[in-house]
């Protein structure tokens, strides 16, 4: 079951849900609207490698908003820490977003119950597009969970700001055993 736009005030209002800052203007009939933050990350190697850490440089949003380009992988975030222990996430591109060919969260939509943070958002542009701090960028679902839940408890708790892959992290205890 998806919680309706009253049901997901409801539940910001008691606590079942975080939502910081929480805005009612940003409630939809099922959903909830995230903005864009302050900050891009880039990958900066030609070449991103899963098997190791990848450096990356920040870009910080100013008023006038940045151009991205087609062809480039940005990771921006959510402006609004949000999370749950008794919901499960989704986040997708927001439809008004991806008429102007961004493409938002494509491989990654869905959360895990007990994560809270800001979401990294993997933001790919079919054309050049200015984008902008506090722009509405996504929007998040909420689903019941039905059974025992273990909350996550993973790499990317508490995010802040866009965070670089860390798939290399999971291969740290195959590699030890090879």
């Amino acid at each position: 079951m998806i919680l309706t736009g009253p049901e997901i005030t409801a539940a910001a209002l008691d606590g079942r849900l975080r939502i910081d800052p929480f805005d009612p203007e940003q409630v939809n009939p099922n959903s909830y609207n995230v903005r864009l933050g302050t900050r891009l990350a880039v990958y900066t190697s030609p070449v991103i490698d899963a098997h190791r850490p990848n450096p990356t440089t920040t870009l910080t949003l100013g008023g006038d908003g940045y151009v991205l380009t087609p062809g480039e992988l940005y990771l921006g975030h959510t402006f609004e820490q949000v999370g749950s222990n008794h919901f499960v996430p989704l986040l997708f591109g927001r439809s008004s977003v991806g008429r102007l060919g961004l493409f938002v969260e494509i491989t990654a939509p869905i959360g895990d119950i007990g994560f809270h943070g800001q979401w990294t958002l993997m933001l790919t542009p079919v054309r050049p597009l200015r984008v902008y701090p506090g722009m509405e960028i996504g929007q998040i679902m909420f689903f019941v969970a039905t059974g025992p839940v273990d909350l996550y408890a993973g790499k990317y708790q508490g995010s802040l700001g866009p965070q670089p892959s860390r798939a290399w992290q999971d291969l740290l205890p195959q590699a030890a055993a090879s």
